[in-house]
């Protein structure tokens, strides 16, 4: 099966002209020749822009990711400013830990906190599975999202099995994770138990974004960099296997990122990713020799540099752009997310740098 022109996902290798299936962002995933380097932003839609501190006063988290209304705006926000060549929906990684039954809230200046940390077997058993109408509100969202789009694509995500894990396990952040490697050690059975329960979760709140029409997926493994190569085969690998693989009859490019991976991007490749993420301390070419050539890469601009002059910024966009030239297909963006000081006019000019740079002739037939 094909796409057509508003935004559902392509079910084949030769997508029809046109529409986001064809668009240069898709087109660099599946490792196609590409009119320019395609650029977005992670956290693009976030607190670095007015516009949206603006329309988030006095709405939880939690609650404008469960109104489409407000997820359609901020989604669209970036696009209009800045001009990316992907929207990624905005929610947030545990919004379907929260539809599985977890007591969760999401603090300001905190993050996640859970109400009761998995301790258990009798906790893990309380995560129940999820389906389209568990989180109906993100359907509507990404099916308003894709009529408003266009051409443009837009980015569906989701928290990996681990990332999610160590929030239920920690209770909140944490900069050790040493609950979660406590459990993982000390009680296998029941990280593997409680690791492919979220890994359920995981891949049917996917499945819902790409039936509803995103053309990309994400998968978030923020802190898998806490691991040696060892233990991410052991611990982590098999339940990331079982989302991004278990969504390669979709069709749709997989990406998967985590920071602090650069010992194991061979292996999140392996997971069954189109796309790895590479974060800002691994240079993209030394990337791509450990992720090999079948797999295109996305990145890798410190964040914090867009907060330099603008003569430093630019060169690092060079760097970047032409290290990535050592890629089967590049998809610029940064090496974390967007910083809540970042002015967005620096993102802006970013974005028009990356695609002057990088043009070139291409038959797209």
């Amino acid at each position: 099966m094909t796409t057509d022109t508003t935004g559902t996902a392509a079910r084949d290798d030769e997508p029809r002209p046109g529409g986001p299936a064809d668009s240069p962002f898709v087109r660099a995933c599946r490792r196609r020749p590409v009119p320019h380097t395609p650029v977005w932003f992670m956290r693009q839609a976030g607190r670095s822009l007015p516009e949206y501190r603006e329309i988030r006063a006095n709405v939880a988290m939690l609650e404008s990711c469960r109104r489409p209304d407000l997820v359609t705006e901020i989604t669209l926000q970036p696009v209009r400013r800045h001009g990316v060549d992907a929207a990624i929906l905005f929610s947030d990684i545990v919004v379907p830990v929260a539809a599985a039954g977890v007591d969760l809230d999401i603090v300001p200046g905190t993050g996640p906190v859970v109400a009761e940390p998995v301790r258990t077997a009798a906790d893990v058993e309380r995560i129940r599975p999820i389906g389209r109408d568990d989180v109906d509100y993100v359907d509507e969202a990404v099916r308003l999202l894709v009529k408003e789009l266009g051409d443009t694509p837009l980015i569906g995500f989701a928290g990996a099995p681990f990332t999610l894990a160590s929030y239920l396990v920690e209770g909140g952040p944490s900069r050790t994770h040493a609950k979660t490697k406590a459990l993982m050690y000390g009680e296998p059975e029941l990280w593997h138990a409680l690791a492919g329960r979220l890994a359920e979760v995981t891949l049917a709140f996917l499945r819902v974004q790409i039936e509803a029409g995103v053309s990309a997926v994400q998968l978030f493994d923020s802190w898998a960099g806490a691991l040696s190569e060892a233990d991410y085969r052991r611990f982590v690998l098999p339940h990331s296997t079982k989302v991004l693989s278990g969504l390669a009859d979709t069709g749709v490019p997989r990406i998967h990122f985590g920071v602090g991976t650069a010992e194991l991007l061979g292996a999140m490749g392996e997971a069954g990713a189109d796309v790895v993420g590479v974060d800002w301390r691994t240079p993209l070419d030394v990337a791509t020799r450990r992720i090999g050539p079948e797999r295109a890469v996305q990145g890798n601009l410190d964040p914090t540099l867009l907060m330099a002059p603008w003569p430093v910024v630019e060169t690092e966009v060079r760097r970047i752009l032409e290290q990535g030239r050592a890629a089967p297909g590049h998809v610029f963006n940064l090496g974390h997310g967007v910083l809540p000081e970042t002015d967005p006019e620096v993102l802006t000019r970013v974005v028009a740098l990356v695609h002057e740079l990088s043009v070139r002739p291409v038959d797209q037939g």
